[in-house]
C-alpha cells in the first residue's frame, strides 16, 4: 500500500479529545476498581475482623466493609481478648501490653505531627492540670497523653469521661476519632493540644496510633494477604473515598486523609513505636512487650 493511502486510512479514526481521553481513563479505572472490589467481596470468611468507626480507618477496609464489624478501640480490644475476633484494627497499645498478638507489618494509622483527631482540650493552663477526663474508647491515646504529660513532670488523675456530651464542661478532656473532630469543628471555649504535634516536638518521630492486631496461633496467611490488598485498594482509590464520604467537608476530608494521616508502617514508624515503648516503661507500671511483626 502506498504510504499516502495508509495515512489516509489511519486518519479515518477520529482523534480523541482531551475530555474524551479523561472520560475513558475514568471508565477504565472504575472497571479495575470494581474488579478489585469484587475480589475482596467475599474473602474474609471464616475470619472475624473488626475495625474502628472513624474516618481515618476507612481506607484500610476498602472493599471489606460489609464483612467487618465496627466498634471503638476499647471494645475491639475486649473482643480480641475474649477470642470473639481474629483480627482488629486496634490501638497499638493492645499489642504492646499483651504478649499474645502479632502485628501485620507495613500497615498502620499513623501521623507525623498534627493528627487533628487526638487531642487534649483544655480551658486552663496545662501546667495546672490535676485531673483529666478521658474518652473511654481510647487506649493508645490515653497512654500517649500519660507519657507526654509525664515528660513535663505532670501527673494528673485520669478519669473516664461519662459521655461526649460532657466534654464541653470539662477543664481538661482527652478526645479521639470522629468525636474529637466533631468537638474541634464545633463552637467551644477550649484550647487544643494536639498529641501528634506534641509527640513530634518531643521525639521528631511519627506516632503509630493503630495497627492490624492478629490473634497469635491462628493460621491466617490468607487474611493477612486480603488486609494488605484492602489497604492497597484504599490508598489507590483515596481520591474516590474523599469525594464520596459524607463526614465533614470535602476540603477537610482531603486535608485530613492526605496530609495528617498516613497508612504505612515503615522504619520511621517502628522507631516511633520503639520510643513509645521506652517511654511507656518509664511512665507506667505495666509490662510492655516488643511487638512481633508478621508479613
Amino acid at each position: 500500500m502506498h504510504p499516502s493511502e495508509e495515512d489516509s486510512k489511519l486518519n479515518l479514526v477520529p482523534a480523541e479529545t482531551s475530555e474524551e481521553l479523561a472520560h475513558r481513563f475514568q471508565r477504565e479505572r472504575r472497571a479495575v476498581s470494581l474488579q478489585r472490589e469484587d475480589r475482596l467481596g467475599a474473602s474474609l470468611a471464616p475470619f472475624r475482623v473488626g475495625s474502628v468507626p472513624y474516618l481515618n480507618a476507612v481506607p484500610l477496609t476498602r472493599g471489606l466493609e460489609s464483612q467487618v464489624v465496627f466498634h471503638p478501640p476499647s471494645e475491639l480490644a475486649r473482643q480480641l481478648r475474649n477470642n470473639e475476633l481474629d483480627a482488629a484494627l486496634v490501638s497499638v497499645t493492645e499489642a504492646l501490653f499483651n504478649d499474645c498478638y502479632d502485628v501485620l507489618d507495613g500497615i498502620a494509622i499513623a501521623a507525623l505531627g498534627e493528627v487533628k483527631s487526638v487531642f487534649l482540650a483544655h480551658r486552663r493552663p496545662l501546667a495546672e492540670i490535676e485531673e483529666v477526663f478521658c474518652d473511654t474508647s481510647s487506649l493508645a491515646s490515653v497512654n500517649l497523653l500519660r507519657v507526654l504529660l509525664g515528660e513535663h513532670g505532670w501527673r494528673p488523675r485520669f478519669k473516664p469521661l461519662p459521655s461526649h456530651a460532657d466534654a464541653a464542661q470539662a477543664d481538661y478532656v482527652l478526645l479521639i476519632g470522629n468525636p474529637a473532630l466533631d468537638f474541634a469543628l464545633s463552637e467551644h471555649t477550649h484550647e487544643i493540644w494536639d498529641l501528634g504535634s506534641a509527640w513530634l516536638d518531643l521525639t521528631n518521630l511519627p506516632f503509630v496510633y493503630a495497627v492490624w492486631t492478629l490473634r497469635r496461633g491462628v493460621e491466617n496467611a490468607s487474611l493477612r494477604r486480603q488486609l494488605r490488598e484492602a489497604k492497597d485498594f484504599g490508598v489507590d482509590t483515596l481520591d474516590h473515598i474523599i469525594a464520596t464520604r459524607t463526614e465533614y467537608s470535602y476540603d477537610f476530608r482531603k486535608d485530613y486523609l492526605t496530609w495528617h494521616i498516613h497508612f504505612h508502617l515503615g522504619s520511621d514508624e517502628k522507631r516511633g513505636m520503639a520510643k513509645f515503648i521506652e517511654l511507656l516503661r518509664k511512665h507506667t507500671s505495666q509490662t510492655v512487650y516488643e511487638p512481633r511483626f508478621v508479613a
